[in-house]
């Protein structure tokens, strides 16, 4: 079964362009006023009267949740649309109700309008014209340009050849076009079992494209349809459906990805026999593919189903509704499209670049508030017993408008276990024994003394502090190398937040020897008693903050509750990646 042209098609793996690829451009133009290669052709077409506005659309198949794949071609399309003043429609390609399901359809529907592809009143069913893809099927039976064939899906497959061998005419090829009607209703009124007839086209069984070979047009299948109900018992083919969609909506140009240029004769063909007046013109760009991650529909409902996953939206998969869910935001998945480019070469973009862009997106937008994610406590033993004061932290020194917070600090407090170390080896400049560093936003405090358990692991760390070096006060006396942060004991709150890696592991690659996909073991940890500033015990689904030194997060969606969120890491602070020469923007 193949996919609708879409970027990342019907269960294959989306793909692109690196970021090192450049777009097309006009010799006489500008950087500025450069042009892609669609947009050229657009370009072409409006200039020479071809078309007189622009109108796209995102035809998905809803047999699963969409992908980080087709998050291009709905930016695309909708790019386009947008940019020359046209259309956009949003169309299921249900043609298929074997797999597809009402869930499909939703998730879909909230995936493109969180992008911010606005399709307006334009949402589209290709089961909208089932009636009218039949009356085209009538009309091209008796036109002699397709018959009703008895031939079984392997006969089929046999008669067809291959890339070295021409194909053999069915022995019902040239079946009367009266005969070929009444079959055809007859296999329309459930007179036949499914797969026990088809209607194919009347083509050239010599063609060295395949896909011109007679292709099957309708199937027989007893299935009840998601929209439709039990109306029909046969259904179209998508290369049959797909340019009849697009004719009816009036499409001007029809965006897919490369493995659909060998279809395009037959999109032709189709628009063409079926006596469209203004025919859409289809026009192929490359995939968008990720290195070491898992993108096409089958492999992602197959980690689902083996329970994998825990669903669609597992923040380690990369559909749409896990990166939402993970804390992507559509402005950082935008200009994750815009620098993996327009191409007509297929090529990979590293995930790195993707983390890049929520980072870039997120740095100045987000408050930097403090979560210890594996606490060891500090006693400072000098500090008032009792004693407690309120400390004023600035929420973000990159965008002073986001203000500042006041934070409770007392004598004993959560500090991160990897912040302390008994023996630190060279160049270590956090704490351990009789070392000073400085509390952030507080006091510099020096470690006098810590206790263990019985194994080993340290239980508590003592230290001093010097109450003249308090942040902001000016205190010049000496430095330090070494600042960490902390929370209240008394006031910090317990918290769930969840590590997340790719699913994949990166340095042993995608694959296995066997064939199967080679997983991280370290794709997912939970912390349960991780520690939040106070406030962060209010925040609501999908808020984002950046946890001071430990990464970039946000509330759990669907496992959160008031006054309980769980808190997944979008990504952490640190890359080795660099856009480009030249890309800075």
């Amino acid at each position: 079964m193949s996919w609708p042209p879409c970027c990342g098609g019907r269960d294959h793996e989306s793909g692109g362009a690196k970021v090192a690829d450049t777009e097309e451009k006009r010799p006489a133009e500008s950087a500025a006023e450069s042009r892609n290669f669609i947009e050229q052709e657009i370009d072409r077409d409006l200039r020479e009267g071809r078309c007189h506005e622009v109108r796209t659309r995102f035809p998905p198949e809803p047999n699963g949740y969409l992908h980080i794949g087709h998050a291009k071609s709905i930016l695309l399309n909708y790019g386009i649309a947008e940019k020359y003043g046209g259309s956009f429609n949003l169309r299921f390609d249900d043609t298929n109700p074997t797999k597809e399901k009402t869930e499909f359809v939703d998730s879909i529907r909230r995936d493109v309008e969180w992008l911010g592809a606005d399709f307006g009143d334009r949402l589209f069913f290709a089961s909208d014209y089932f009636d009218i893809m039949y009356e085209k099927a009538l009309l091209l039976i008796r036109k002699g340009k397709a018959f009703v064939d008895e031939l079984s899906a392997e006969e089929i497959r046999e008669y067809r050849g291959d890339l070295h061998h021409p194909g053999r005419e069915s022995p019902f090829r040239d079946r009367p076009a009266e005969e070929s009607l009444r079959l055809f209703e007859a296999m329309r009124d459930g007179s036949f079992r499914d797969g026990e007839r088809t209607l194919r086209a009347r083509i050239d069984m010599a063609s060295s494209n395949i896909n011109m070979r007679d292709p099957v047009l309708y199937r027989v299948a007893h299935k009840s349809h998601h929209n439709t109900g039990d109306k029909w018992c046969i259904y179209p083919m998508y290369d049959f459906a797909h340019p009849i969609e697009d004719a009816v909506e009036g499409i001007t140009h029809s965006l897919c990805t490369l493995e659909f240029e060998d279809h395009r004769p037959l999109y032709d063909w189709v628009v063409r026999e079926c006596e469209f007046a203004e025919p859409p013109r289809q026009i192929e760009f490359a995939k968008l593919y990720l290195t070491n991650v898992v993108t096409g529909k089958r492999y992602i409902k197959k980690l689902v189903e083996d329970g994998v996953v825990d669903g669609w939206d597992d923040p380690r998969l990369v559909t749409i509704a896990a990166l939402r869910r993970r804390g992507y935001t559509p402005e950082s998945l935008k200009r994750f499209i815009e620098l993996s480019g327009i191409s007509k070469a297929n090529s990979s973009c590293d995930f790195s670049l993707l983390e890049y862009c929520i980072r870039e997106d997120l740095k100045e937008k987000r408050p930097r508030l403090m979560a210890v994610l594996d606490p060891v406590k500090l006693v400072i033993d000098n500090y008032p017993k009792g004693q407690s004061e309120l400390l004023t932290i600035p929420n973000n020194l990159e965008n002073e408008a986001l203000g500042s917070r006041e934070l409770s600090f007392s004598g004993e407090l959560w500090i991160e276990r990897e912040d302390f170390m008994i023996e630190p080896p060279k160049k270590y400049k956090r704490l351990y024994p009789g070392n000073e560093v400085r509390l952030m936003g507080a006091y510099f405090v020096c470690c006098t003394g810590y206790e263990t358990d019985a194994s080993g692991k340290v239980t508590l760390i003592h230290a001093s502090y010097d109450p003249k070096t308090k942040s902001g006060s000016g205190f010049e006396g000496r430095k330090v190398k070494g600042t960490i942060h902390w929370l209240d004991a008394k006031s910090a709150e317990r918290a769930e937040v969840r590590l997340y890696e790719q699913l994949i592991d990166e340095e042993k690659g995608k694959l296995n020897e066997d064939g199967s996909l080679n997983f991280n073991r370290n794709s997912l940890t939970v912390l349960k008693d991780s520690y939040v500033e106070p406030a962060l015990k209010r925040a609501k689904p999908s808020e984002s903050f950046q946890f001071v030194r430990n990464g970039y997060f946000c509330v759990d969606c669907r496992d959160s509750s008031e006054g309980n969120p769980v808190f997944n890491r979008i990504v952490s602070l640190k890359s080795s990646f660099r856009l480009p020469k030249g890309e800075e923007r």
